[in-house]
This record gives C-alpha cells, sequence and structure tokens, in this order.
C-alpha cells in the first residue's frame, strides 16, 4: 500500500503562501489617498477634459492647462505617488505600490491625468532606475529635475531590426572611445520622446561585443541628452492609425558621442537595471488599464440605457447583459491579482514578484480588449470615432500585449515557474491517486 503520509509542505511557495492570508482592504492612508484624488479629478481634470482634448487634436502639446495643474497638485500633496523609497528630501507622496494601485486606476480613465501627478509613463521607470542606480552628479542633473516635474525623459530599448522580445538579441552599439561612448544603432516606440520637455533618453546598447561574454552581461545603459548631436527622430510611429502627439518615436543614433559618466550603473549590468525598471513600471500599466476598464464598463451600461432597438433599451437584451456581467466578473477578478503583484513588489521586492508581475501582465492587456470590444460593440459605430474614448483605449489594450514584453514571454516565464516547482516534489501529488499498486 502507498503511504498516507502529507508530503512535506516546505517547497509550497511565499506567493501560495500569501493566497491565503492577503487582506486587500484599503488601509486608512489608501482610502484618504483615494477621496484626494478623486476629488481632485472630478474638480480641476474633469471640466478640463475637453480643452485638453481639443488642443491634442490641433497638435498643441502640451496643452497650456498642463502646468497650472501640476501646481496645484504639488500643493496638495498628490505628487510622485508611485514612488515609495523617496528620501525625505525628494518631493512625493511616497506611497507603496498597493496604495498606488487605486490611485493609477483613477488617473486611468483620462490619457492626460498621469502627468498631472508626475506619475506619467516612462518618466516614472525612469525615476527608478535613476533612484537606484544614479550617481550623484546624475541624482542632481536628470533626477532632480524629473521629481520636480521640470522636464520629461524616454527610454529607448525596443529595435525594429530584431525580436527584442529576447532582448539578447538588441544590437544597438555603445562603445568606449576614450572618455565617450559612441552609439550606433536604431530605436523605435521611444514613448514621450516628442514631447517639448523631454531632455533626455536612457539607451540600452552592447558595450561587449566578446563572442565569449556572457549574453546577459555585454548591454549597458547611458543616458543621452536630446540635444546630442547624431540623434535624429525619424518618425513618430502610429499604433493602430493613433498618433500619440508625445511620441512613439523611431530614433536614430549615428555616432552619437556621450561622455563615460553618463553611464548607469556599472557596464555589463543593462539587463539587472531593465528588470529593476520594469518590474513596477508593467504593474502601473495593469493598474491603469482598469480605471479604463471600469471607465468603458459605465459608458457601456448608459449607453444599454439610453439606446433602443427593435422597440427595447439594449439593456434589456440578455447578450447585452451577459456581456455586461462579463466585464464585471473580468475587472474584479483582474484587479485582485494587480493588488496582489502590488503587494508582492511591496513585501519581497521585483525579484520575487516577477510571477505575480508577469500573470497580471498578461490579464490585464486581454481585459482591456475584451471589455472595451464590447463597449464599442455597445456603441456601435460611434465606438469607432473620437468622440468616445473607447477607440484609444481598444488601440492601447492591443498594443499591451506588446509593451514590456509580449504575452508569449510572461507565459512562458509562468510555465518554466510552475514546472520547476512541480519537477522539484515529483511525485508528491501520489496520494492523490486512487489506482491499484499494481497499476501505479
Amino acid at each position: 500500500m502507498r503511504s498516507t503520509k502529507f508530503p512535506a509542505t516546505a517547497h509550497i511557495d511565499h506567493r501560495i503562501k500569501e493566497r491565503f492570508r492577503m487582506d486587500f482592504e484599503y488601509s486608512e492612508r489608501t482610502q484618504d489617498l483615494i477621496n484626494r484624488v478623486s476629488a481632485f479629478t472630478d474638480r480641476y481634470l474633469l471640466p478640463q477634459n475637453q480643452v485638453w482634448f481639443h488642443e491634442n487634436e490641433a497638435g498643441r502639446h502640451p496643452s497650456d492647462i498642463i502646468e497650472p495643474l501640476k501646481e496645484l497638485a504639488r500643493d496638495e500633496g498628490l505628487w510622485n505617488l508611485f514612488l515609495p523609497a523617496l528620501h525625505p528630501h525628494e518631493p512625493g507622496t511616497r506611497a507603496s505600490n498597493l496604495e498606488y494601485a487605486p490611485l493609477a486606476e483613477i488617473m486611468g480613465k483620462l490619457p492626460w491625468a498621469s502627468e498631472i501627478f508626475n506619475c506619467s509613463a516612462p518618466d516614472t521607470g525612469n525615476m527608478e532606475l535613476l533612484h537606484l542606480f544614479a550617481t550623484p552628479d546624475q541624482h542632481d542633473r536628470w533626477l532632480v529635475p524629473l521629481l520636480k516635474g521640470d522636464i520629461r525623459s524616454c527610454f529607448c530599448m525596443t529595435e525594429p531590426d530584431v525580436a527584442s522580445s529576447d532582448a539578447t538579441n538588441i544590437t544597438t552599439r555603445i562603445r568606449r572611445d576614450g572618455d565617450w561612448y559612441v552609439i550606433n544603432g536604431r530605436k523605435w516606440f521611444a514613448t514621450g520622446a516628442l514631447h517639448p520637455n523631454c531632455k533626455f533618453m536612457i539607451v540600452l546598447g552592447v558595450t561587449d561585443e566578446a563572442d565569449t561574454a556572457p549574453a546577459h552581461k555585454r548591454h549597458s545603459m547611458v543616458i543621452v541628452p536630446v540635444d546630442t548631436p547624431g540623434m535624429t527622430i525619424v518618425r513618430n510611429v502610429p499604433v493602430l492609425h493613433h498618433l500619440a502627439v508625445e511620441g512613439h518615436c523611431e530614433i536614430l543614433f549615428r555616432d552619437v558621442r556621450v561622455p563615460v559618466d553618463h553611464v548607469l550603473g556599472t557596464e555589463g549590468n543593462g539587463f539587472a537595471l531593465a528588470q529593476a525598471r520594469l518590474g513596477p513600471g508593467r504593474v502601473h500599466h495593469c493598474m491603469r488599464t482598469i480605471g479604463q476598464c471600469e471607465l468603458a464598463l459605465d459608458l457601456m451600461c448608459e449607453r444599454a440605457l439610453e439606446r433602443r432597438a427593435f422597440g427595447r433599451a439594449l439593456a434589456d437584451y440578455s447578450n447585452i447583459r451577459d456581456w455586461i456581467a462579463q466585464s464585471r466578473i473580468e475587472i474584479d477578478q483582474a484587479r485582485l491579482l494587480v493588488l496582489r503583484a502590488a503587494a508582492m513588489l511591496d513585501k519581497y521586492g521585483n525579484k520575487k514578484a516577477k510571477i505575480d508581475v508577469s500573470a497580471i501582465k498578461v490579464v490585464a492587456a486581454r481585459l482591456q480588449t475584451q471589455v472595451i470590444d464590447r463597449a464599442i460593440q455597445v456603441f456601435g459605430a460611434m465606438g469607432l470615432t473620437n468622440d468616445t474614448p473607447l477607440a484609444g483605449f481598444f488601440s492601447w489594450g492591443r498594443a499591451l500585449r506588446f509593451v514590456d514584453g509580449p504575452d508569449e514571454v510572461h507565459l512562458r516565464l509562468i510555465a518554466k515557474n510552475e514546472i520547476d516547482r512541480v519537477k522539484s516534489t515529483l511525485g508528491s501529488t501520489s496520494r492523490y491517486y486512487t489506482l491499484p499498486d499494481s497499476l501505479g
């Protein structure tokens, strides 16, 4: 007979343990921040939304309304909400990832709200990088103005000529020449490069071209001021025909020279820096997605109540009600996964939270296209226009399946983790079988 002794539980990892004890009820501080960000949005941002939209459509970017609103947010202490590790002398609210999640959800409903609170990507990720790895000079020259909201930045990693989902493919060369680095290569989807206040970019490229160099020790990150000779913005790349005025740019580097003290961290640690940057940033995207899906669900319900077809309100049709119910369930499921990923980041850091981050990254991107597709269908032809935010939300949702790593890479990581977990205790599930020993 097989032993009925239970297998050891030491192999149960921290994520499984956390599933049984996490409480996501918002703390008093979090609820206070939710109330304050909501009130600020209702009082100052929503009344200006039409102004922002028309100026954005006319190509006037940034809108004249942005800086006064940023000043108000700073005065009200709603600033740099995303960065939990701020030093006492640095401006910001110091919210944890778990506290920031519902705040990012509120911001996500307006495409321009994050900038008002100095919580815009890619600046958030760049601020985290600089916060962790900047030299004192880099801190004063680049991070301080970013934290104050005086400048913007962009991040150059993805390349058009290689499969960047495997970042070891990246080919942009960063060659040492005495006291300088010389950069040659082509990047694209550098978000924010066209913003008038964008003053520098962080570029990932190869600094060690030796065939014997380890694949994950060949790359480095350097800071490149946007006015550096040889750096050319080739074009603003549309995303499903939606052209962002701040730009998702293709950028050419042709013998771009920057001083060696512009390297971020040390040579060869580019991949480690990328992981430090992408962990929380991936979850920030997902947090905003939840807010956009909530808004899409509200819009879907209102439209279904107002519109009539064949003598009945759309809300009376069972298929419409099914879409509404499915959307409610899926949004709430995704929110719980977002909150768990945020809690894991707070408790265990980027490395140990990577599976949770990958999971919500896949779920949130798929959620957005599912929910918003239903809302567009309820709106009919109007849903395809810019008269509602739905078309823009849908385009960005589809883009999210590539942003910060395609779904397939995250799924591969999750699967590997599960297989390795079971492999380490292979056979421990035998007590669940009921086959006779002779057949086991």
